[in-house]
């Protein structure tokens, strides 16, 4: 099944109903919806088995409980994990309110504390054998906190690390 931004206006995560609000964005592995229940807002996450040229996907409902859990215990600043439906594909986590890193790029909006605190995760992950997806949109500012909103993990290389892949992102060219 592909999801659309106009699909379905209600999304189960194992029998609990929640209304999608709006699409939020496709990213390689899901789509992710922001939805509500009563006056809560949350992130859905649906799976996707589309095709990605670039990447190579094993189970994707494990690797995303795993990958949480090592951010987790490393100590990344990130949304947290609600509930799994492995049924159904989907996964749901805290909503993070804020601008991402890409809207702040295009708005000129980048600031140095941004930068360092990407860099303090750094100094969590290297250590740990561990990158994340640094590529803008998977970083909102909230409270001029940053949060990587996003669950993957691989483990660690010089040529996907910050400094070498995912700073020339994070700013405006």
């Amino acid at each position: 099944m592909q999801y659309t931004a106009y699909m379905e206006t209600i999304l189960s995560v194992n029998g609990t109903d929640y209304t999608v609000i709006k699409l939020l964005g496709k990213g390689k592995g899901g789509y992710s919806y922001l939805v509500s229940l009563n006056t809560g807002k949350f992130v859905l996450k649906q799976i996707h088995h589309e095709p990605c040229s670039y990447y190579q996907f094993g189970n994707k409902i494990e690797a995303e409980k795993n990958d949480y859990a090592r951010l987790f215990t490393v100590g990344i600043r990130m949304p947290g994990l609600i509930a799994v439906d492995e049924g159904n594909e989907r996964i749901l986590k805290e909503y993070i309110d804020g601008s991402t890193i890409s809207e702040l790029v295009q708005q000129n909006k980048i600031r140095d504390s941004y930068i360092a605190q990407v860099k303090e995760m750094c100094r969590l992950l290297y250590p740990a054998g561990l990158n994340i997806d640094y590529f803008p949109a998977n970083f909102v500012v909230q409270n001029e906190l940053l949060y990587y909103i996003d669950f993957e993990c691989n483990i660690y290389s010089d040529k996907w690390n910050f400094e070498n892949w995912g700073v020339k992102y994070w700013v405006k060219s």
